[in-house]
């Protein structure tokens, strides 16, 4: 006989579909292998009987409900733990037990509940025993339904509820079974217990779970004789709701739930762990996008101050120009004719008047801007370290949640600790009087390039003075006293002019030639500056650019799991 109709199939292989994406999606999103585990089980378990999983602390009587509802004391009970490993029964013709992996049994029991449920007995949660908790904490995930198991005696105690929120966290439904009522002699004893319960369950799940108050104890004694202990027991109720309320229907209404439960559970942590994740690649990204500003705003300062600095030797080139004009006006005169005749004398005058210190102030120009590229390029570099610093500190011990891509924080740790180190060792063995040497040769060099002299008193003041005494040389033998009104009229203004056009015209050419030389420089270093800063970020930034677009994809494929879940979670609670 069918038991599902064609729209409830259509459904299953939906789910079946879905789920199996999703196994793909959580592995390419480093979910944890426990967490792939339970879904892998969560989805084996479709096709098993419904799976009812016991659990609770050791000595609350999980052994001993079971036993009841079977009818026969199948399995041990004391007040030590008595249940060491993983109890899975099932339907058989004869009792039979089977190895069924680590710390896992399957126990055969000729029991007709057992043909339509399996029963799991786990380790009670808070034994001496460690990893008898850990054992049921990977085996409630594959429950359909969890009985949660307490006691009169130590009801809803603190670890019961830190597990309860555990067992909620993986969207299981929850039937608290409190036992041993036959310890108390007062029914309001009683009462309180389960007021106790109901409302401490209630407050921590959010919703009013099934409570059953018994007596595993009575119900066995009872089903084997004593059948005046069964009202008193009230076990009766548990058993109904299990036999009756989950009929056929609702175990696969649950059977179906569980694996969206646990879907929903890991789809959950992970986004969750995205969503930080995304948080610090957010902060890290405003740090890139900071030093990429202060890159940017650097090299504009930077330009800027090159141009007031380059203005500042124009105008020592411009000074001198004024003081030449000055100089040919005043000489280039025929009261003065015997003084141009003279050209060692002119050359002098011409040196001290026109050029005085111009070189030495132009030297004292460069090496002023050498050293202010320099000091600019290592206030940038600690710069750099103090920005890397500050993500360090602040994100030094924060986690990503266990599973999702372990690895993240393991690499970023360990990038951010190499650029950390790369900008300290430039700013540690950063040598000022070595680069500063490097740089003015380079400038020195570039413009004795440039004018195919050296920069130097000598040459510049040679290449100057060469405009005086050429237009003193020009005069010199046209002393005749039948040639002074000539020469005072046109000759010696003519070349008062020329001078004064050779000055400008070759001045002109230094100061560009200079500059330009100098921009050359100066750009070159800009470059090395700012290419080494971003060679050191550069490994950083691809890491964080490409983790970025790995978290947007997972966030983007959990939302669509969560859409998928409770589109799924719909259909099948309308059956």
């Amino acid at each position: 006989m069918k038991i599902l109709n064609q729209r409830q199939e259509d459904l299953l292989d939906r789910e079946r579909q879905f789920l199996v994406n999703l196994k793909d999606e959580l592995t390419g999103a480093k979910a944890s292998e426990s967490d792939l585990d339970a879904l892998e089980h969560s989805v084996s378990q479709l096709d098993d009987l419904f799976l009812l999983v016991m659990v609770g602390e050791f000595n609350a009587g999980k052994s001993a409900i079971i036993n009841a509802l079977l009818g026969e004391k199948f399995l041990a009970e004391g007040l030590t733990p008595t249940t060491t490993q993983i109890n899975i029964l099932r339907y058989g013709k004869e009792v039979e037990q089977r190895h069924a992996g680590k710390n896992q049994k399957v126990v055969l029991l000729p029991v007709d509940l057992l043909s339509e449920v399996s029963i799991v007995d786990t380790p009670g949660t808070n034994a001496v025993l460690r990893h008898h908790e850990e054992l049921t904490k990977e085996f409630v995930p594959r429950a359909d339904l969890v009985l949660f198991i307490t006691s009169v005696d130590r009801p809803f105690t603190e670890s019961e509820r830190t597990f309860m929120a555990q067992i909620r966290d993986w969207g299981k439904k929850v039937l608290i079974v409190v036992n041993k009522i036959d310890i108390p002699d007062d029914e309001k004893d009683l009462e309180q217990v389960e007021d106790f319960v109901r409302v401490n369950a209630r407050d921590l799940l959010g919703i009013t779970p099934e409570v059953f108050m018994v007596s595993a104890r009575l119900a066995l004694r009872a089903k084997q004789g004593e059948s005046q202990l069964w009202e008193r027991s009230r076990f009766g109720l548990l058993e109904d709701y299990i036999h009756d309320t989950l009929d056929q229907k609702s175990r696969l209404k649950l059977k179906l739930l569980n694996p969206l439960g646990v879907s929903e559970h890991i789809v959950e942590k992970i986004s969750t762990a995205a969503q930080a994740q995304r948080k610090i690649l957010d902060k890290d990204l405003d740090l890139l996008d900071h030093v990429e500003q202060q890159q940017i705003f650097y090299k504009k300062d930077k330009t800027k101050e090159f141009s007031l600095r380059m203005a500042e030797i124009e105008n020592i080139f411009l000074e001198m120009e004024q003081r030449g004009e000055i100089f040919f006006e005043d000489r280039f005169r025929v009261v003065r004719i015997f003084d141009l005749i003279n050209k060692d004398r002119l050359k002098e005058d011409f040196e001290a008047e026109v050029i005085n210190d111009v070189p030495q102030q132009i030297e004292c120009k460069v090496d002023q801007l050498v050293d202010w590229l320099v000091e600019s390029d290592l206030r940038q570099w600690k710069s750099v370290t103090d920005y890397v610093a500050e993500r360090q500190r602040e994100h030094k011990e924060r986690i990503i949640a266990d599973g999702f891509n372990a690895n993240f924080m393991v690499d970023r740790r360990r990038l951010l600790d190499e650029m950390r180190r790369e900008a300290d060792g430039v700013v540690q063995s950063y040598d000022k009087h070595l680069r500063t040497e490097k740089i003015a040769l380079d400038a020195q060099n570039a413009v004795a390039a440039s004018f195919a002299i050296e920069i130097g008193a000598v040459g510049l003041g040679t290449i100057i003075t060469v405009l005086a005494t050429t237009a003193a040389a020009d005069i010199t033998g046209i002393v005749a006293a039948s040639v002074v009104a000539v020469l005072g009229l046109f000759i010696i203004p003519a070349q008062r002019r020329k001078a004064k056009r050779e000055l400008h015209d070759r001045l002109s050419v230094l100061r560009t030639n200079l500059i330009e030389s100098l921009r050359r420089v100066f750009e070159e270093e800009m470059k090395r500056s700012v290419a080494r800063i971003e060679g050191v970020i550069a490994p950083y930034s691809r890491f964080v650019r490409t983790e970025q677009g790995r978290v947007d994809e997972v966030m983007d494929a959990m939302q669509k799991a969560e859409s998928d879940i409770a589109q799924l979670r719909y259909e099948i609670e309308q059956w």
